[in-house]
């Protein structure tokens, strides 16, 4: 697709960027490994500097940046504005952090003749990002943050749809003080992406998107001998006990499945709950989520956002409609939204049987699946009953037994008593369909460095 920002309220196609040209990209892979071999001598200190300055310059202008995440891919200013937040959170923990978790570690040996054992972290050089449009800002900070820290040097290839914030993060780091070089945003086309990748300088590629584009990139990594991180789709279940405080159980529902538009990898997109409260919880939950307001994302009285394109609307809509033929209950929720904007109707499916593999899908927007189940081990059945496995929760007042059933849970991570927590000083990932590897802390940012052991062996030490 081209890389063009068109206003997912209004339909205005608003701007158009010309795809990378082969020389762009060939120099930009140059410039990169140029600066690599600089980069990865420059000490922690100053890369820190680097990364807070970045987080600085994110809150000092907070209101320009998330303006440009609602402009182009449509999510509430609010909503807006704490993703900025949450990205500079990344960048200081980076700048806090980073020396600390890649130290040298002293390897305990059981035999003093093994010598004096090291572990050393030593980055890799030239990564390619690949971020999806969802989180235009979150999604690079969260790599680009760990691994220039670490002493790589990135190439982005971003969303065609949101090609403003993409550069917006260029010029952020250029102003924070990177090396020129260091962090390039590319509009590269598909056929450059494995050109990329292919070319012996780039060492790895970190992915956030769809399972078809994972499956195709983390191919091409392969089979080039590079290493991939992969976050991919999810459908996370949001598992109800009798015992959950229903009130605020309902609205953590409403909230989980509809932030961002429901266009979150993470969003409560499986409700599960158990026989005993289901009833309750249904006439709740649509209660609640024929409260939201569907409107301009600009507008703070809006709590509903459209999604990303109508091109997005348009395939949710067809979702939804196979769903239905294949037996699922569909029942659309709340005010009409509105004729204008890539909107899609709050929308609950309910008799999703076994045999409809709607039940297996990911559905990207406000379509929220409800499962009654028997009891608490039904309902860690069909929680488990899923090619995906990123996220969860489970919703009840005794924590203990929350803490229990998660652990149950097959997936990345679990949360009790709330949908989701996505922090700077929380891991992310998951398994299965969802992908592999993580992101955040020390997991984060040893996915791409070298791992190398340095012993030191007395040379009469026998072999």
């Amino acid at each position: 697709m081209p890389y063009a920002t068109t206003n997912p309220y209004t339909g205005d196609l608003l701007k158009t960027f010309p795809d990378a040209t082969d020389a762009e990209v060939d120099r930009a892979l140059s410039d990169a490994h140029a600066a690599f071999l600089a980069w990865r001598e420059t000490p922690f200190a100053h890369r820190a500097g680097i990364m807070q300055k970045a987080a600085d310059i994110l809150r000092a202008e907070a209101d320009a940046y998330a303006r440009l995440l609602t402009l182009e891919m449509g999510k509430l200013f609010t909503e807006a504005k704490a993703e900025v937040e949450l990205s500079a959170r990344i960048f200081e923990y980076y700048a806090e952090k980073a020396e600390a978790l890649l130290a040298p570690e002293k390897l305990p040996v059981a035999d003093p003749a093994e010598g004096e054992a090291v572990l050393v972290c030593e980055p890799l050089g030239v990564l390619l990002a690949i971020e999806p449009w969802n989180f235009p800002y979150y999604q690079i900070a969260r790599i680009i943050a760990p691994q220039l820290s670490a002493g790589n040097t990135m190439l982005l290839k971003h969303a065609s749809n949101v090609p403003q914030c993409a550069a917006a993060f260029e010029g952020l780091m250029r102003q924070a003080g990177l090396p020129d070089g260091a962090f390039k945003n590319l509009y590269a086309t598909r056929q450059q992406i494995e050109r990329i990748l292919n070319d012996p300088r780039v060492h790895g590629v970190a992915l956030t998107g769809s399972e078809a584009a994972g499956a195709v990139i983390a191919a091409q990594a392969g089979k080039a001998l590079k290493k991939s991180t992969m976050e991919l789709g999810g459908a996370d279940a949001f598992v109800v006990l009798a015992d959950a405080d229903m009130e605020k159980t309902v609205k953590w529902a409403v909230f989980g499945r509809h932030w961002n538009g429901g266009q979150v990898c993470v969003s409560s997109k499986r409700m599960i709950i158990v026989d005993e409260v289901y009833d309750q919880f249904l006439d709740r939950y649509i209660d609640g989520v024929a409260g939201l307001k569907a409107g301009d994302p600009f507008d703070a009285a809006t709590t509903l956002a459209p999604l990303s394109s109508q091109g997005a609307a348009d395939e949710v809509k067809e979702k939804i409609r196979e769903a239905v033929a294949y037996g699922a209950k569909a029942t659309e929720v709340g005010p009409k939204v509105p004729n204008q904007g890539a909107f899609v109707q709050p929308t609950i499916l309910t008799e999703v049987g076994e045999d409809n593999p709607a039940r297996y899908w990911e559905f990207f927007g406000p379509v929220s699946m409800l499962f009654r189940a028997k009891d608490e081990d039904d309902a860690v059945r069909i929680a488990n009953d899923s090619p995906f496995g990123l996220g969860g929760s489970v919703f009840t007042r005794d924590t203990q037994r929350g803490a229990a059933v998660a652990a149950r849970i097959s997936t990345g991570m679990v949360f009790v008593n709330h949908p989701t927590m996505v922090k700077a000083d929380l891991p992310f990932g998951g398994i299965r369909r969802s992908g592999y590897g993580r992101e955040l802390l020390g997991l984060g940012i040893k996915e791409f460095v070298n791992h190398k052991l340095i012993d030191v062996v007395d040379i009469d030490a026998p072999f």
